[in-house]
């Protein structure tokens, strides 16, 4: 188990989580207008899910606990991602706001994944 959080130990200094929280805003704005409401729920949900993911995974006791919720983060990144090229196919956004979201999403997913290295690193095999 690792130790109780100290005031610094937020999920608001991550980097991660910053970038995923301003990309589920602009998802939300993105798709503001869409009247398929059930494509623009289920994708500024997937979008919304990366952040909540990652402060719920720091909020938890363990680091595994961390690491997992860190994995559903990087699947909701993956959702989302996809989902952007079918909002852009059904013209929904624009295929250059789609290529920006698509990157964005490609980098959040990165720094997810070295954020769960760098958690196996830490942590001795049995």
């Amino acid at each position: 188990m690792k130790p109780a959080p100290q005031d610094d130990d937020t999920f608001e200094k991550l980097a991660v989580w910053q970038r995923a929280q301003a990309l589920a805003v602009r998802v939300y704005r993105l798709l503001g207008d869409c009247r398929d409401f059930g494509f623009r729920n289920q994708m500024t949900d997937a979008a919304n899910s990366i952040s909540n993911n990652i402060a719920e995974g720091v909020e938890r006791l363990s680091k595994a606990e961390f690491r997992q919720f860190l994995g559903y983060a990087k699947g909701s990144a993956g959702e989302t991602r996809s989902q952007a090229y079918t909002a852009a196919d059904l013209g929904y956004i624009d295929q250059t706001e789609a290529t920006a979201l698509r990157l964005e999403l490609k980098e959040i997913s990165r720094m997810i994944h070295g954020l769960i290295r760098s958690l196996d690193r830490d942590t001795p095999s049995a």
